[in-house]
């Protein structure tokens, strides 16, 4: 790229990150987390991001 006179990219890790993504899930899967959520007594939120966390 620097031969071509074309600037690199910013390194993924180098960039801003707001904390927020969005996610599509299939209906039903939306409503067992959304379930779960409830039995455990935590936000919807909570529990993705503790899966995230987990590696699933």
């Amino acid at each position: 790229m620097a031969d071509s006179g074309e600037e690199p990219p910013e390194a993924i890790a180098e960039r801003p990150y707001s904390g927020k993504f969005m996610v599509r899930v299939p209906l039903e899967l939306h409503r067992q987390l959304a379930l779960e959520a409830a039995e455990q007594h935590v936000s919807l939120n909570r529990l993705a991001a503790a899966r995230l966390g987990a590696g699933g």
